[in-house]
């Protein structure tokens, strides 16, 4: 190859990897070495009917890593042709043994501080190590959660995979909530017999995470007697379960395991 060929070859391979970079590079954003886009979505029309309600928040350094997505989304955008996401599968299966007979032609997505949030009852938040909190966010989530909302924290874990891991989430939820106690949940808990009666957490798959899934919530003016305001799955991705149960991927008693607590958490969110 001669020289001049040669500066020509490389002329035109940077040309292709700048066009690439500015062409991903307006789809999303930078965090550090992680690229990543914002998935596309449309809320659906409040109807009175259960909705899966799934929060969105500004994503901290490292959280577009997995295919891109901002934390936020896990389990929201398929990511195969077979796949299917977690609040959809997980809609299916409570519409179908049950009486509450939620939306499962669409869920919606809303920021903390959105007011039509204040609408949904229960709404749900992946990956919290790389949640981001504003003041104007946790005033407007303290107000929610005040006034009868419950809130699932799920899919996070300590560094390095999760982010800040629980430090960061319990920094974020001592703005919102300044009192709270952080206790651990006990398989007596009324949460886990709405339903599905859920006798020990021993029998909870884990998807990825070592050990057991550490289960933890918070109750309205740190009273047992009181209702549950956020229940918090951590070092575990229970939701995981919901995504690919129909890929075969998971033993259909794994993948019943994880609906038994998601079916529990939103008939709980709905009646207390």
């Amino acid at each position: 190859m001669s020289r001049r060929t040669w500066r020509v070859a490389v002329t035109c391979a940077l040309l292709t990897v700048g066009l690439a970079a500015v062409t991903f590079a307006q789809r999303g954003r930078f965090f550090g070495m992680n690229m990543g886009y914002e998935p596309s979505y449309q809320n659906v029309k409040y109807d009175g009917r259960f909705t899966f309600v799934r929060l969105k928040y500004t994503v901290g350094p490292g959280g577009y890593y997995y295919h891109g997505m901002p934390s936020w989304a896990h389990g929201f955008v398929p990511i195969g042709p077979s796949d299917d996401m977690a609040e959809r599968s997980l809609m299916k299966i409570l519409d179908a043994i049950s009486s509450v007979h939620p939306r499962t032609d669409g869920s919606n997505v809303f920021a903390l501080d959105d007011p039509e949030l204040f609408k949904y009852p229960v709404c749900y938040m992946t990956e919290a190590g790389f949640w981001e909190l504003s003041d104007k966010e946790a005033a407007a989530f303290r107000a929610y959660l005040e006034k009868g909302g419950f809130v699932i924290f799920d899919d996070f874990r300590e560094p390095p995979r999760g982010g800040g891991g629980w430090y960061q989430f319990e920094t974020n939820m001592r703005k919102i909530l300044p009192g709270a106690q952080i206790v651990d949940m006990k398989p007596d808990d009324q949460i886990f017999h709405v339903f599905f009666d859920i006798n020990s957490f021993n029998i909870l798959p884990q998807a990825y995470d070592g050990g057991l899934p550490i289960l933890r919530g918070i109750y309205e003016n740190n009273d047992p007697s009181r209702r549950l305001m956020a229940m918090i799955n951590f070092n575990t991705d229970i939701s995981d379960f919901w995504e690919f149960s129909n890929t075969g991927m998971y033993a259909v008693n794994q993948a019943n395991e994880g609906y038994e607590l998601g079916v529990n958490y939103m008939i709980y969110g709905l009646t207390h």
